[in-house]
C-alpha cells in the first residue's frame, strides 16, 4: 500500500483531478489487487453474475460483519470499482475473495421462492450461500451444483429481497444459530 497526502507526497490539485467525489480528500491509498485478502472462511457468499457494483459492495461490507468470505463468478461487478469500494465501506480490504467455483462447503442456493424455508435447513459445517443476480437469478446448471434451494421467509405481498439484503439475512441467519 501507498499513501498519497495532499499537500505533502502529491499536490493537491492532483488528487482533485482523480477524485470521484465532491470534496477531495485529503489522502488516497493506493492498493494492488494482488494485495487485497485471499482464502477461505467457514461461510461463504458465492455471487453468480451480481453485476449491480452496490450490491457486491454491500454484500462484502455484510461478509465482513459476520466473519465470512466471498466468492465472485466472472460476469460479477469489479469490486474495486469506485461504487463497490464506497458500498463495502473499507470490507474490501479485510474480506478474502476467491473465484465462484472455488468455494467449499455445503452450497446452499437462495431462490426468491420454492426452496426450504432458511430457518428449517440445517446449517452446520462450511456454508456456502449461493445468490444470482436480481435480473436473471440462478442458471439451472448452478441450481444443479448446489445442495439445496432455500428461500427466505417473508410476510404480505413482497416480490422478493434484493440480492445484498437475503445474503445478509442468510449470513445472520447462520450467525444466530451459532450464537446459539
Amino acid at each position: 500500500m501507498e499513501l498519497l497526502i495532499a499537500g505533502e507526497t502529491v499536490e493537491p490539485e492532483l488528487l482533485a483531478e482523480v477524485s470521484t467525489l465532491a470534496h477531495p480528500p485529503r489522502v488516497i491509498a493506493v492498493y494492488r489487487r494482488d494485495d487485497l485478502p485471499r482464502g477461505a472462511r467457514p461461510a461463504t457468499l458465492a455471487l453468480w453474475h451480481v453485476a449491480d457494483p452496490g450490491n457486491v459492495g454491500t454484500l462484502l461490507r455484510s461478509a465482513d460483519a459476520f466473519g465470512a468470505g466471498v466468492a465472485l463468478s466472472a460476469g460479477c461487478a469489479d469490486l474495486t470499482g469506485p461504487k463497490a469500494l464506497r458500498a463495502s465501506m473499507g470490507a474490501v480490504f479485510r474480506v478474502p475473495v476467491r473465484g465462484f467455483d472455488a468455494a467449499s462447503g455445503r452450497r446452499i442456493a437462495l431462490v426468491a421462492h420454492g426452496g426450504t424455508p432458511l430457518p428449517e435447513l440445517e446449517l452446520e459445517g462450511d456454508v456456502v450461500f449461493v445468490l444470482g443476480s436480481e435480473r436473471e437469478g440462478l442458471p439451472k446448471d448452478v441450481l444443479r451444483r448446489c445442495d439445496v434451494q432455500a428461500s427466505i421467509p417473508q410476510s404480505g405481498d413482497a416480490e422478493s429481497l434484493n440480492v445484498a439484503m437475503a445474503g445478509t439475512v442468510a449470513l445472520y441467519e447462520l450467525a444466530r444459530r451459532s450464537a446459539s
